[in-house]
C-alpha cells in the first residue's frame, strides 16, 4: 500500500517528531545539540514556520510548528535533516543514515490540544526519566515559557498569549498547567496522532480542515464497503 503523504496545511499547528534509525542516538554532545537546534531555527525563519515548542532527547526530538505555507514545514524538516547528518557523519567518523526515516507529523486542532502538546513536549524528559521536573531539562522550550530562559527560535502561539495579561502571569499559569499534567489517554492520542498521520481535533475541525487538503485526515472506519455483500460462514 502506498504511503500517505504527509498533511500539512498553512496555519495550523503541527506536532512532527523525528527519530533515530534503530533508536539510536542523534547527539552525542552539548556542541551537537547546539547545533541541531540551532539548523532548526535558521531554517524555521528560512522557510517561515514559527516554533511554538520542542524538546531534544538523545535519540528523537519534537517540535511543534506553525507553517505559514504549505511547503514550509517539508522544506524545513529536509534542510535539517540533511545539513545535520553531514556534520554528525564527519565530526563522529561515521557513515550512513542517521534518522529512522521520514519524519512522522500531524496537525492539531490548537484550542482543544495544542497547550496540552505543549505539555506533552516539555514533559517527554520526565516520562523518560532523566529529570524529576521539566525545569531540570536544558534542551527543551519549556524554561523559556516560565521564565527562566531565553530562547530566540520560539514563537509563542497566541494560546500561550491568552494564558495572562503580563509575562508573569503568563508563566505562572503555564508552569501549573505542566506541573497538572495529562492523562494518559490524552498522552496517547497526541503520540499516536503524530506516529499515524492523522489530524488531532473533534468532528468539526476535521469538517474544516478537510476543505483544505485532498489528502484524507482520519483514519477509515472499519468494516465492507457499502454495498458489499455477506459471506455466509
Amino acid at each position: 500500500m502506498a504511503r500517505l503523504p504527509r498533511l500539512t496545511v498553512a496555519g495550523y499547528p503541527h506536532h512532527v517528531i523525528q527519530r533515530g534509525n534503530n533508536r539510536q542516538p542523534i547527539v552525542k554532545t552539548d556542541a551537537d545539540r547546539e547545533v541541531l537546534l540551532d539548523l532548526v531555527g535558521e531554517n524555521a525563519r528560512k522557510h517561515q514556520v514559527a516554533i511554538n515548542a520542542y524538546v531534544l532527547m538523545d535519540n528523537h526530538f519534537h517540535l511543534l510548528l506553525t507553517p505559514e505555507t504549505g511547503e514550509g514545514v517539508p522544506l524545513m524538516m529536509q534542510a535539517v535533516g540533511r545539513r545535520y547528518v553531514r556534520y554528525f557523519n564527519d565530526l563522529h567518523q561515521r557513515t550512513g543514515t542517521l534518522w529512522e526515516g521520514r519524519y512522522k507529523s500531524t496537525l492539531i486542532q490548537a484550542d482543544r490540544h495544542l497547550l496540552a502538546c505543549m505539555a506533552y513536549i516539555d514533559l517527554n524528559p520526565v516520562r523518560a526519566g532523566l529529570v524529576n521536573d521539566p525545569r531540570q531539562y536544558a534542551w527543551s522550550s519549556h524554561r523559556h515559557f516560565i521564565g527562566q530562559a531565553h530562547d530566540r527560535r520560539l514563537t509563542p502561539h497566541p494560546l500561550y498569549w491568552g494564558l495572562g495579561n503580563t509575562p508573569f502571569a503568563r508563566e505562572a499559569a503555564y508552569t501549573e498547567w505542566v506541573r497538572a499534567g495529562l492523562p494518559m489517554d490524552q498522552q496517547d492520542a497526541i503520540t499516536q496522532s503524530a506516529l499515524r498521520g492523522w489530524a488531532l481535533g473533534d468532528a468539526d475541525f476535521f469538517g474544516g480542515l478537510q476543505k483544505q487538503t485532498s489528502r484524507r485526515i482520519t483514519k477509515a472506519r472499519a468494516g465492507r464497503p457499502a454495498g458489499a455483500a455477506r459471506r455466509e460462514d
